[in-house]
């Protein structure tokens, strides 16, 4: 029966920085290797798919931007569907499931996919799987990764239904007939429960998103430390069980050096979307004292050879690098460093399993190997499990891959969260912890998401001080852990906090009147 039933759904996607996209992408892989067809679009591409006439099983995956505005993607199909002339039965025929993107630490919650949501229940659209809303304060994993794995058996169960309203089903129509012909008082068949006896895997083909991995016969010295967990180290349950692991990502990345002339280009150049502006730093305060928990700055900005204009309170954001002594760190563990200074041509690999592989936008076509992890990756990013499966298949020592195998495992869920989400650890840490591991460049390319702007506040009025741009923040301290032995300052602040030194030496309380004759710029 399995086999006969329809298999597409339309997957549609909302994103702001590329997270919804990412999970869209993920959502469509799983779906190919189960033998269905996701027809994946982005939500702004309303020219290739039309809900009006949608009859498959709709999902979307949505995020929020703002504080609380759905992304920017979306606004002309939200605009769309809040026309006021639309009838309460618009989307009666749709058959829809949503997963919500948020972030709890801001007050309007997942609200781009609560007004999606409930705007489509308005219009007379039905769930055929209850929404998910993801937070990234706690970890969006924790809802994202049980809602896919969810999202299947809801699948079948809506092709099914589907089926029966279209009267193609033989199953169905045996239980129609079986219905029909019945005396009064027998209880219907419930068709919902007929559907969770059905089995995951499709006839022939085992669900290749999740592998069952056996145990690895490693001998461990057993000894006190190794009765808790760690990083590193597993205990039981988890090191007996038998995992399910993610499918192994197809590679698509293909890098090749070439020489070392040439010049990168231009940082303004990164920037997808506002102007950029390069504006020196003309004054540093700090306003905490130095037995204060947390180190705040004051930072005022000349602006007066710009057309930047702003209201007090509004948001700018500002390019920065990762910290070099970190990226002279990943090319030595890599061993790149020779290579450091050359430029490399990154292509889309021919022949990839990957599909709609694409050259990630925010990799120039032509740059060095040391601009792209100091300007284009997030080399701090908290490694995703689908990127620790990929690190699997470069590691060579045996307790070293069972370790990751957990890490990205279902039954290491816990696990994942508390030695590498709760403790930011990062691609660097994990080289550090896992020494076989030697991935390839293309790897990180493929896995490590965009080095993004940071966003700040404007704390200081145009009209007070015309010219100038004035915006505080604290310096965000990583404090070492277990399972990342070193501290760490936040990727802007602490470049910030460096870059503007100099100017704080003087007197760090007071505005530095010597100001003007620095030539840091951001």
């Amino acid at each position: 029966m399995c086999c006969d039933l329809k298999r597409r759904f339309l997957l549609l996607y909302a994103t702001q920085k590329g997270q919804a996209k990412a999970i869209a992408e993920e959502i469509r892989e799983q779906a190919g290797a189960r033998g269905l067809e996701a027809d994946m679009h982005c939500i702004s591409e309303m020219d290739k798919y039309n809900l009006e006439t949608e009859k498959d099983p709709v999902v979307i995956v949505i995020s929020t931007t703002g504080t609380g505005d759905p992304p920017d993607t979306a606004r002309k199909f939200v605009k769309k569907i809040q026309d006021t002339t639309l009838p309460p039965d618009h989307f009666a025929h749709l058959q829809y499931g949503l997963l919500g993107l948020g972030d709890s630490e801001y007050t309007f919650f997942c609200n781009g996919g609560k007004t999606v949501d409930r705007r489509l229940q308005e219009l007379g659209a039905q769930h055929f799987y209850d929404t998910g809303l993801a937070d990234d304060c706690v970890g969006l994993e924790l809802v994202v990764d049980p809602w896919i794995d969810g999202l299947w058996l809801a699948l079948k169960e809506a092709f099914l239904l589907q089926k029966e309203k279209e009267g193609m089903s033989n199953v169905v129509d045996a239980v129609s007939s079986a219905l029909s012909a019945a005396p009064h008082g027998v209880p219907e068949l419930n068709l919902s429960s007929e559907v969770q006896n059905l089995k995951l895997e499709d006839e022939g083909v085992r669900s290749s998103d999740v592998l069952s991995q056996k145990l690895v016969d490693i001998s461990l010295v057993a000894s006190a430390r190794d009765t808790e967990p760690s990083l590193v180290h597993s205990v039981p349950p988890v090191s007996q069980s038998t995992l399910n692991i993610p499918a192994l990502p197809p590679e698509y990345i293909e890098v090749r050096f070439q020489d070392t002339h040439g010049e990168n280009p231009h940082l303004s150049s990164l920037i997808s979307e506002g102007k950029t502006f390069e504006v020196p730093v003309t004054k540093a305060v700090q306003l905490t004292r130095e037995d204060a928990i947390k180190t705040a700055l004051l930072l005022e900005l000349d602006i007066a050879d710009t057309v930047f204009d702003y209201q007090p309170g509004d948001a700018f954001c500002v390019i920065c690098p990762n910290n070099i002594n970190e990226v002279e760190e990943l090319l030595q563990i890599l061993g790149l460093s020779e290579k450091a200074e050359y430029f490399i041509c990154v292509k889309v690999k021919q022949g990839t399993k990957k599909k709609g592989a694409a050259h990630p936008q925010h990799i120039p076509e032509r740059s060095t190997l040391k601009f792209i992890l100091t300007w284009c990756l997030e080399i701090r990013a908290i490694p995703k499990k689908a990127f620790l499966r990929a690190l699997v298949e470069c590691t060579s020592d045996a307790g070293e891959k069972r370790r990751l195998q957990e890490l990205c495992s279902r039954q290491g869920a816990s696990d994942y969260t508390r030695f590498i989400r709760d403790c930011n650890v990062c691609l660097l840490d994990l080289l550090h912890a896992f020494p076989s591991c030697k991935p390839s460049l293309n790897l990180l390319i493929e896995h490590l998401p965009k080095l993004q702007a940071r966003s700040y506040s404007v704390s200081s009025s145009n009209l007070y001080q015309p010219g100038k741009l004035c915006f505080v923040f604290n310096i965000v301290e990583f404090p070492a852990c277990p399972a990342r032995p070193v501290s760490r300052k936040g990727v802007c602040t602490g470049w910030l906090a460096e870059l503007v030194a100099p100017l704080l030496q003087p007197n760090k309380n007071t505005l530095n009147t010597g100001g003007s004759s620095s030539t840091e710029k951001v």
